[in-house]
């Protein structure tokens, strides 16, 4: 199934997308799913971030050429960071670059959306904990990184962090094709088989350390070809199964 949030004659809501028309829900479906009015047709209205997460915690250098072109050794557990839910924006809203940085990124990635609470769970359960799967871009502000030496500032500015369209739940993490287009050109191209550490092992090992909550969202790591952005660009982050994010750049 498919999960959206949307905006309809100025309300938000959570909804279930199927054949083009949106039926309302009563609140998050982590909770249930509790319909709410009529169905509306996707045209009408306005799709938004498909999360409000109390956290997104994100992993570094997650994926082997990713980590030779930015001349890092190969982890040998996962690298973490987190990016502020106010960093989060949704489909077609425009990424913002601040003046500050001469030198902003694109990062295609595979968003995991929890969907119970989890702590100090095993990797052989984790996906027992999982809502559904989303298309995020953790834009990274990468002159400041470099400068920080760690990750905090230049993780993030307020849209930073595109998610989007929706949430998918009927699919499997692995073996999914990712690509990231920049004006139509194809910057990046991987597949999440290629995930140095698995989602499963992802989520138990962020378990030990803090709770994860419903809603909460994990960014699994980008693929080689990562790139600078600049105002007027159009980028597309899609997966295989899940769909297309697209944002523009201002």
């Amino acid at each position: 199934m498919r999960f959206c949030r949307f905006s309809y004659r100025g309300k938000i809501s959570w909804g279930v997308l199927e054949n083009e028309k949106v039926q309302p829900l009563a609140g998050p479906p982590y909770y249930g799913i509790v319909k709410e009015g009529e169905p509306l047709l996707l045209a009408d209205v306005e799709l938004i971030a498909p999360v409000e997460p109390s956290k997104i915690i994100c992993l570094g250098l997650n994926y082997a050429d990713h980590a030779r072109e930015m001349g890092a050794a190969l982890p040998e557990e996962p690298v973490l960071f987190m990016k502020p839910p106010s960093s989060i924006i949704g489909p077609r809203e425009a990424i913002v670059v601040p003046n500050v940085s001469q030198r902003v990124d694109y990062e295609a990635e595979l968003a995991v959306v929890m969907g119970k609470k989890a702590y100090k769970i095993s990797s052989e359960k984790a996906l027992e904990f999982v809502f559904g799967y989303t298309c995020a871009n953790d834009v990274t502000a990468r002159d400041l990184q470099q400068k920080d030496g760690q990750w905090t500032r230049s993780k993030s500015f307020d849209t930073f962090c595109p998610m989007g369209p929706w949430i998918e739940t009927e699919i499997n993490p692995h073996g999914l094709n990712i690509k990231l287009r920049q004006n139509g050109v194809i910057r990046q191209q991987s597949n999440t088989e290629n995930l140095i550490f698995k989602v499963p092992e992802i989520i138990s090992y962020i378990s030990y350390i803090m709770t994860l909550l419903p809603g909460d969202v994990i960014l699994t790591g980008t693929p080689a070809g990562v790139g600078p952005v600049k105002s007027g660009d159009f980028l597309e982050v899609e997966i295989e199964g899940i769909g297309t994010l697209e944002n523009t750049v201002k």
